[in-house]
């Protein structure tokens, strides 16, 4: 049989077993099998419905939110007690199903029934529907016998462009319900784990297919995780109006992935692996150092570099900030290459005097890039009077704020997927007020990189520290010092860590 259409339908007469079956051509005697006049009146709606996200624990709920999302009207309608769903559901499995499904006999199901104009109830042998039945023909199924049939239905070949998704992570009750009915209109069913339809190039794929004329339609999400009808379709606005994807695909930069950054600043070997060696080969040894991770992760495991764009430097310089600005022309080969070869990159500012914000700004040609983010290191940004290497730094949140807010917008003004932005910590004094670092935007991904050196114990116990009233939404990140931490890390000890870190740099 083919999905359900608009339109009449055509019901081609099946006997049931059981003596307490109808046959549907009997209660429906106008039916006729060419289509012309009377028939089975059911059309479902013009246009995709609105994007929302459906109770997924209660199935009476979902079934009459699937219907009224779906269907503009119909003659007949499916009505069942929740006993019996999965022993229709098994009836349908591989068919369409060309009429409403509903779950229950209560006061939601009778509205719906009068908003459809169903004037034919089909549903199981010896079932009490109550106040529902009314003046309403009933057709019943016999659902013990050997070889329970439905009636079969042909259309016009109209179908709802919808996609439904489901979160893998979570039971939900109502999923085989949805599945049935969302594939039976011609929709597309599809996993987004963790809810987050911006997860994966596949879930990417399917948001834009089925919203391609209105963001804010055609996109339904069942159950919880996935945020509300509040909230949902800002997400799958999001996802249609981006105009790029992350290396691995997607435009969630965490949960999803993973990331291990080669950490240093290009031709300088001193201050970090990065620099050790020249561009290509640094491409080809962040891979494999991403790979030697890929056994230890249940997420795709990406390869970044972390470069140190604003260099700390102990003269003030010509300006006086005491930091050594990168120039762009000079980064861009290396970001560059990075994209081209899948491998996010990490801008780093070490700003001495100077506010964040102001260095960001110098680097904005940069992050307009889908593959390109950004740090800030406290440890650098000096207040009056302090020097490098004498004091450690510090920056209120206020600032951080100002930072995140500005990249942020940018990031939604160009359509630009979610950005990773990094604050690298390891002291309590070198963020203050951190419970005021505004996690709200969903347009990044605010990660606090634990950023000291030494052997395991002290490295455990700065990793412990900077968790404790950590504001929610903040990813962890870890850094293995090559040469200075005793013994170092390896992948699977750093992986070993609770939580597991989401973006690992090598110093």
């Amino acid at each position: 049989m083919t999905a359900a259409r608009s339109g009449p339908f055509r019901v081609t007469r099946r006997t049931f077993a059981g003596a307490t079956v109808l046959a549907l051509a009997g209660a429906l005697a106008a039916c006729t099998d060419d289509g012309d006049g009377g028939g089975i009146g059911v059309d479902l709606v013009a246009d995709p419905p609105a994007t929302a996200v459906l109770p997924g624990d209660e199935l009476t709920a979902t079934s009459v939110a699937l219907s009224a999302a779906l269907y503009a009207s119909a003659d007949a309608a499916i009505v069942t007690p929740e006993a019996d769903l999965d022993a229709f559901l098994s009836l349908l499995d591989g068919q369409s199903l060309p009429l409403p499904l509903l779950i229950g006999t209560g006061g939601a199901v009778g509205e719906e029934l009068d908003r459809l104009g169903a004037g034919t109830l089909i549903t199981s042998a010896g079932t009490d529907l109550g106040d529902l039945a009314g003046d309403r023909e009933i057709t019943e199924i016999d659902l013990t016998a050997e070889e329970p049939g439905l009636p079969d239905v042909e259309g016009d070949g109209h179908q709802v462009p919808v996609a439904l998704f489901l979160d893998p992570d979570q039971e939900v009750p109502a999923q085989g319900l949805a599945t049935a009915v969302i594939t039976a209109v011609g929709g597309t069913v599809a996993e987004a784990p963790g809810g987050d339809v911006g997860r994966t190039s596949d879930s990417v794929a399917v948001v834009r297919d089925a919203a391609t004329e209105d963001p804010t339609h055609g996109v339904l999400a069942l159950g919880d995780t996935f945020g509300g009808s509040d909230v949902f379709p800002s997400v799958v606005s999001r996802v249609t109006t981006t105009t790029s994807e992350l290396p691995g695909g997607g435009i969630t930069a965490f949960p999803g992935r993973r990331m291990i950054a080669a950490y240093g600043t290009p031709h300088t070997p001193s201050l970090g692996i990065l620099g050790e060696q020249g561009l290509e080969e640094t491409i080809e040894r962040v891979k494999q150092m991403a790979a030697d991770y890929e056994e230890f992760s249940d997420e795709q495991v990406i390869p970044a570099f972390e470069i140190i764009t604003t260099v700390a430097s102990a003269a003030a310089g010509a300006d006086g900030d005491y930091s050594t600005e990168l120039g762009i022309d000079g980064l861009r080969e290396w970001v560059d290459a990075a994209g081209e070869a899948g491998v996010y990159v990490v801008l780093d500012l070490q700003p001495g005097t100077t506010h964040f914000l102001d260095q960001a700004k110098k680097y904005e040609e940069l992050l307009l890039n889908p593959h390109v983010g950004l740090a800030l290191d406290p440890e650098w940004r000096l207040k009056p009077g302090q020097r490098h290497m004498v004091q450690i730094g510090s920056v209120p949140a206020a600032e951080i704020n100002e930072v995140i807010t500005w990249l942020a917008d940018l990031t939604a003004q160009n359509g630009l997927p979610q950005k990773v932005l990094i604050l690298h910590q390891f002291n309590l004094r070198m963020i203050s007020d951190r419970q005021d670092v505004d996690t709200s935007r969903p347009e990044l991904a605010i990660t606090l990189h634990a950023d000291g050196h030494g052997n395991p114990g002290d490295k455990m116990a700065t990793w412990e520290a900077l968790q404790r009233d950590l504001p929610g939404g903040i990813f962890m990140a870890w850094k293995n010092f090559i040469d200075e931490d005793t013994p170092m890390f390896t992948p699977e000890e750093t992986y070993a860590l609770e939580p597991r870190p989401w973006f690992v740099s090598y110093q």
